[in-house]
């Protein structure tokens, strides 16, 4: 018992998030992610995996041809 009560409330919510459009805060968002600006890996930690996993990877000369 009491399930309608909570089935309507759902049904209500659902009905709201579907048909309303609500204005995004850009800011507000970038603040809360941090600082906004994309990290990007740097040469150094690439060389840094490329010499660990170097050993798992196939080596070049294998004859592929």
């Amino acid at each position: 018992m009491g399930r309608g009560r909570a089935k309507a409330k759902q049904t209500k919510v659902a009905r709201e998030l579907k048909y309303s459009s609500p204005t995004m805060d850009l800011d507000a968002l970038q603040k809360e992610i941090g600082s906004g600006t994309a990290v990007a890996d740097t040469d150094e930690e690439y060389d840094e995996y490329a010499e660990r996993y170097s050993k798992y990877a196939p080596d070049d000369d294998d004859d592929r041809r």
